[in-house]
């Protein structure tokens, strides 16, 4: 896990179908709730990642306001504290690793719309899951994005997954022919990694300490009350 990282240009050739397969069929051991595995995907090669990607393109540079998104899932209300930090430090060092300056905003949306032809990747996953799951649906959708991206780099396969995708679920639904009740999670974009700035760009992870909290013993005031209950 430590070794995986997010590659944002890809070599064309496609992956043998072989080792596509053992990636996709690894994932496919993720843990769900109920053992439901509620996603849904569409693996696109060739010629389908290339009209999937010049179609989104064109839409979204045809409708380029965030008020014009139409993502299934609600994305964060807004970035606050150390939430902010870590997000706008991400988005610095990418431009930073590509030489664009933070004022470039002409070069920031270039890179922006690198998402929608999949970074040049020759293999896409539309990751999706059935309305009827829910929130824990879409969690169970996580762990395999997760998992999958993980097996393609024990097969020595670059992806990143693209919550972009996932923010034009309305044109993705309608291209793929996909039911109104289908929820468009995101993408991951497959395949092997091309020399370039961009994929020498790594984020930093938070301490340990930072996210999670040990607990050896009940907190003070739920143990009193509970000694107090046990009087009663």
């Amino acid at each position: 896990m430590a070794a995986r990282w997010s590659c944002r240009e890809f070599l064309p050739d496609p992956l043998p179908d072989d080792v596509l397969r053992d990636v996709m069929v690894t994932a496919q051991r993720t843990a769900s709730w109920c053992n439901t595995q509620p996603w849904q995907v569409h693996l696109l090669s060739g010629e389908a990642v290339t009209w999937l990607g010049d179609a989104l393109v064109e839409h979204v540079v045809n409708h380029p306001t965030p008020e014009e998104q139409t993502p299934d899932l609600d994305l964060p209300a807004a970035y606050v504290g150390v939430y902010k930090e870590r997000q706008r430090g991400a988005g610095y060092a990418l431009y930073e690793s590509l030489g664009i300056e933070r004022s470039d905003f002409g070069r920031r949306a270039e890179q922006m719309l690198r998402n929608f032809s999949f970074f040049g990747a020759p293999h896409v996953a539309i990751v999706t899951t059935d309305r009827t799951q829910g929130t824990y649906g879409v969690l169970d959708c996580g762990g395999y994005v997760a998992n999958l991206m993980n097996a393609a780099l024990a097969h020595g396969v670059a992806s990143i997954a693209q919550g972009a995708i996932g923010m034009q679920a309305g044109p993705v639904r309608e291209l793929l022919g996909l039911p109104e009740d289908r929820l468009v999670v995101c993408g991951v974009a497959l395949g092997r990694p091309a020399e370039h700035p961009v994929n020498d760009f790594r984020t930093t992870r938070a301490e340990l300490e930072d996210v999670v909290t040990l607990v050896d013993a009940p907190p003070a005031a739920t143990a009193q009350t509970a000694r107090e209950r046990a009087g009663a």
